[in-house]
């Protein structure tokens, strides 16, 4: 792991529980960015919060998430500020007692404004690199994108610039008073793994499956 410094960007991406888990630097937060497609995107709506799942990607110092033209969340995000979160769960931590137990994980949270991809080229550009870094490859066997997919497509940036992860590893932090209780304490590990391919029955024969990135 990178040796992580104390300071961090602004004042709201300081983490205040459990300092000593916190990382700052640009490699740790992009490493666990690249390692998961999947954020959480939270914005305000007339008031009410909304936290919204969607894809993400990162190019650079820019994280990208995308989806239709009329998405409630593009659409109020834009030139928003927003808050967005990947986190990886790595083990169910278990202790001696309920208090102490918990979970291995690594997680990153973005604040910024959103921006809007509006050029053409750049949207085809930036969804052909979304698709390289899941399913290498495959883009250029796919049917060409028409102009109205990408019409109807909305792309979404945020400059990687306000950025805290935070990382909790290791066996349970149990008291010395309790290490000898007659129960098992440990790590279960977590892992995301790909399962068996359940392939189309419309696929012409002599078809090959693609490499997939996960993780």
């Amino acid at each position: 792991m990178t040796k992580r410094p104390s300071a961090a960007p602004s004042d709201r991406t300081r983490v205040r529980r459990t300092p000593e888990k916190a990382a700052y630097d640009r490699a740790t937060v992009d490493a666990i960015l690249d390692a998961c497609p999947v954020a959480h995107v939270g914005y305000v709506l007339n008031g009410t919060p909304f936290v919204t799942p969607t894809l993400q990607w990162r190019i650079g110092d820019q994280v990208y998430w995308h989806g239709s033209a009329a998405s409630r969340m593009l659409r109020t995000g834009e030139g928003a500020q927003v808050c967005l979160t990947v986190t990886i769960t790595d083990g169910l931590l278990l202790a001696r007692s309920g208090f102490e137990h918990s979970i291995n994980y690594r997680s990153v949270m973005l604040f910024g404004q959103a921006r809007l991809v509006d050029d053409a080229e750049a949207k085809t550009r930036h969804l052909q690199a979304m698709m390289d870094q899941m399913f290498p490859g495959r883009w250029p066997q796919l049917r060409p994108m028409t102009t109205q997919e990408l019409k109807a497509t909305t792309i979404l940036s945020l400059t990687i610039d306000e950025a805290s992860a935070k990382v909790s590893a290791g066996m349970p932090a149990d008291p010395p008073e309790d290490k000898d209780w007659p129960v098992w304490a440990g790590v279960i590990p977590v892992c995301q793994t790909l399962g068996i391919p359940d392939q189309d029955p419309d696929n012409a024969k002599g078809l090959t499956l693609p490499l997939v990135r996960f993780g």
